[in-house]
């Protein structure tokens, strides 16, 4: 039986109750399983061994030490209320949330330090935001000249280290955050500083805010590419989770490689996976299932330089990502069944090979826009296709496949499908504008809402931005409107 993933952030309580249920029931085969001398009658420390051993630690007090772990390390910075302290509510304002970024908010904290500009030294954690080092002013180097420690405070609104508030900061303030962030070091920062989101066992460090991404597309910092080279040689460990997540599976994709680039210059995919690893033991993915991760992820999206790339850097081509939206499968049937001939061909070329069972290479026909390969399937399986699979079309927009999109259309998968979205919501906030055309074209209605947040496509690309995807929207509607005039 496997080693079973911890959700995130439990209580004790709750793992208290496992115990007691399996106390109660005696599941012979879970004690014999994860017991090392599995007892002939079962006492309530040996139920808790057995949940021990079950989520991967060696010891009930191994486990219970874990969640004092995450405890002491989690945090909401989304979560923070407004303040009327100034230094505060510019620091709420002025750093990424992950949960509380929208459109404008940084804006604001730019606009408080204008009328204010004491901000940017008020203290110690200000000073960092604003990058508050070098030709421009010396108080971050006077203010740590003073008092080192203050370079491992933590303090703020969110509880964070001064670096944490220079790498997630997204000011257009003039600074030097790459002479700030040396100095911090150079003083003991920890390059390896970060939090975890709401008791989430993949860390935000300062490498992860520097990175930016997300699924709300966060930006990168403007001086992201320094500000990372800077970390990484003063010990940042590059097995990084979070930024792998930001820049990959979560939020809008592209095959930029830039991110990776670096990280693996510098060891993504080996070592032990740094003092994250060495604190969340076997809730953290090793470095080796990472690369697993990232190739799953380019062969997912569409990333044939990203498969390349990982390839060359010893990522197994065969390996399977633990994410459940990879569905167990390997990269090659991931590229496969979502169109991505050129990832394809090249795990193919790296030695991958599939038999995919009749539905599945349907499937795959039908992404890749192959309408002969389609056809000749007959209409049996275009029935069951239609049945298991209604949200295909809404996968092929969401991946910006648009003559997938037609063709699926006039086998008739609904173009305002709704599975939380519409196919027409997830064109929209990747700003694929070919695909909003090609689905307007077929006649999806611009006025359908998506279940969440019950708002149109037009809604989704004006909260994120997308501004020539929002334009072709606003026609779209302005044309169905109904016509006024006398008769």
């Amino acid at each position: 039986m496997p080693v079973r993933r911890l959700p995130d952030n439990p209580s004790i309580e709750w793992l208290r109750k496992q115990a007691k249920t399996l106390l109660r029931r005696d599941s012979a085969a879970l004690v014999a399983e994860f017991h090392p001398r599995p007892p002939q009658t079962l006492t309530l420390s040996d139920a808790q061994l057995v949940i021990a051993r079950m989520y991967g630690f060696a010891s009930w007090p191994r486990l219970k030490a874990h969640l004092d772990t995450v405890a002491r390390h989690s945090r909401s910075p989304h979560l923070v209320e407004p303040a009327d302290d100034l230094p505060a509510e510019f620091l709420r304002l002025a750093c990424l949330t992950y949960g509380a970024d929208y459109p404008g908010r940084t804006g604001e904290a730019d606009r408080l330090l204008a009328r204010h500009p004491d901000l940017a030294t008020a203290n110690v954690f200000t000073m960092a935001a604003t990058g508050s080092a070098g030709a421009l002013t010396d108080a971050l180097a006077d203010a740590l000249a003073a008092d080192p420690g203050l370079a491992r405070a933590q303090g703020g609104p969110f509880g964070w280290e001064p670096l944490l508030y220079l790498a997630y900061a997204r000011l257009t303030a003039p600074g030097d955050p790459v002479a700030a962030a040396r100095l911090l070091l150079r003083c003991g920062a920890d390059p390896n500083a970060g939090f975890l989101w709401e008791g989430l066992t993949s860390p935000f460090t300062a490498l992860t805010g520097v990175f930016g991404g997300g699924e709300g597309d966060q930006p990168a910092h403007p001086h992201g590419p320094a500000l990372a080279r800077l970390l990484l040689e003063a010990g940042a460990d590059p097995n990084d989770s979070q930024t792998l997540y930001n820049r990959g599976l979560g939020g809008s994709f592209s095959d930029d490689v830039s991110h990776l680039e670096v990280l693996l210059e510098f060891g993504l995919g080996t070592g032990t996976g740094g003092p994250w690893h060495r604190r969340l033991g076997p809730t953290i993915q090793s470095p080796r299932q990472l690369m697993r991760e990232e190739l799953a992820t380019a062969a997912l999206r569409g990333g044939p330089r990203r498969a390349r790339l990982l390839l060359a850097h010893g990522a197994e081509v065969d390996g399977r990502g633990e994410h459940p939206a990879y569905g167990g499968r390997t990269p090659y049937e991931l590229a496969l069944l979502n169109g991505h001939t050129e990832v394809a061909e090249v795990l193919a070329a790296a030695g991958a090979s599939a038999d995919l069972p009749e539905l599945d290479a349907f499937v795959a026909a039908c992404m890749r826009a192959d309408a002969a390969a389609v056809a000749a399937f007959g209409p049996e399986v275009l029935a069951r296709a239609l049945a298991a699979f209604p949200g295909l079309i809404n996968r092929a927009a969401g991946l910006g496949k648009t003559e997938a999109v037609r063709l699926l259309a006039g086998l008739g998968f609904d173009v305002d499908h709704r599975q939380g979205s519409t196919p027409l919501h997830d064109a929209a906030w990747n700003d694929d504008v070919d695909t909003v055309r090609a689905l307007i074209e077929l006649g999806a209605d611009p006025a359908t809402t998506d279940t969440r947040f019950q708002a149109t496509a037009l809604g989704w690309a004006e909260h994120g931005g997308r501004h020539r995807v929002a334009a072709v929207l606003r026609e779209a509607a302005h044309r169905r409107e109904p016509s006024s005039g006398s008769g």
